[in-house]
């Protein structure tokens, strides 16, 4: 049924009641009925009132009036008879149009769910798209940092290793061991370098980005951080929440050393300084629906404890305070305080 076609039926119902009503001002069979009834029985009293003997006494007044009660009463009678079978005769006309009228809104009303449900689907289809665009985003962004390290290693790299740089490197600045150098392993990264990798390139024009970026992945266990942030960097982008968007209360030195040495505890609660109720609360819920999103975080959360605690030892306090504003450090603490890591 169409909408024209529930317009017509809305408006007819009131134009049929007041058929019905108009009817009700009619004769009809009923009232025929009751008249020839009526008509019979004045007949019937008339002749009988005629065929009485004219020397019956009928002075009296209270036979009068028994005679009159006795004329009038089957007429009433008749009549509230007539006038019953006329209500009942209304009442069932009504009922009949109502129930008509209430098929005819179910009718719509089913016809409205179904055209609702149909012209959902698009929707539905564009929400799908959306995602398939912004997970195809996310891939793109992931081949851009992936192809431009592979040509900064093949601009840089031609034929040995990067040692040059590091044994140039300003001797004021400190290098990062992250466990002692193994078959395949270049030499130490500069603490510089491995906080501005877990940072991560800033855009694609950012070649200093990507060559600490680049210099952290030749890092067996500074890759492994890398890698570990990289996976849930993703996961949360999925979700909408992206470390840039988040202003986390910055914990100070001595909080991080105590994590590093491994205080636990309202100690070190203000490590999860993210306050962001939306980003808490869609973190949460993705930890608990799906369980790729959990392991990922679990294994982020360990590695990073793991590589901090080697960190801490080799860092001053001004080289943590540039780690804990990193985007690896921001999905940290966010991840932290939703696993329950700080309390």
């Amino acid at each position: 049924m169409t909408g024209q076609e529930t317009e017509t039926s809305t408006k007819a119902t009131p134009l049929s009641s007041m058929q019905s009503r108009s009817q009700l001002g009619a004769f009809g069979a009923i009232e025929i009925i009751a008249l020839a009834l009526s008509a019979l029985w004045l007949l019937g009293a008339l002749g009988a009132y005629m065929l009485t003997p004219k020397e019956t006494p009928t002075a009296d007044s209270l036979l009068q009036l028994m005679a009159m009660l006795a004329v009038a009463m089957p007429l009433a009678l008749i009549w509230v008879a007539a006038t019953a079978a006329r209500a009942g005769k209304a009442m069932r006309d009504e009922s009949q149009q109502m129930q008509a009228a209430i098929d005819g809104l179910r009718a719509a009303y089913l016809s409205q769910q179904q055209n609702a449900s149909v012209g959902s689907e698009p929707s539905v289809s564009r929400r799908l798209d959306e995602i398939a665009a912004a997970a195809r985003k996310t891939e793109s962004v992931l081949a851009t940092f992936q192809t431009a390290r592979q040509e900064s290693a093949r601009a840089v790299l031609p034929d040995a290793p990067l040692e040059a740089p590091v044994a140039t490197a300003d001797p004021g600045q400190g290098s990062l061991q992250l466990g002692a150098p193994e078959a395949g392993q270049t030499a130490p990264l500069e603490i510089s370098d491995f906080i501005r990798a877990l940072n991560f390139p800033e855009t694609a024009d950012d070649q200093d980005g990507f060559a600490a970026l680049r210099r952290a992945l030749q890092n067996r266990k500074s890759a492994q951080v890398v890698q570990a942030a990289q996976d849930v960097l993703t996961l949360l982008s999925q979700e909408g929440i992206y470390m840039d968007d988040l202003r986390p209360d910055m914990a100070l030195p001595e909080v991080w050393r105590e994590f590093a040495q491994g205080v636990r505890g309202r100690a070190v609660a203000p490590l999860g300084g993210v306050r962001d109720r939306s980003s808490l609360a869609l973190t949460s819920a993705r930890m608990k629906q799906d369980p790729i999103f959990r392991d990922a975080a679990h294994h982020f959360l360990r590695r990073f404890d793991q590589m901090f605690a080697e960190f801490e030892r080799e860092a001053s306090d001004s080289d943590i305070t540039a780690l804990s504003d990193t985007r690896t450090a921001r999905a940290f603490m966010l991840l932290g305080r939703v696993a329950g890591t700080f309390d």
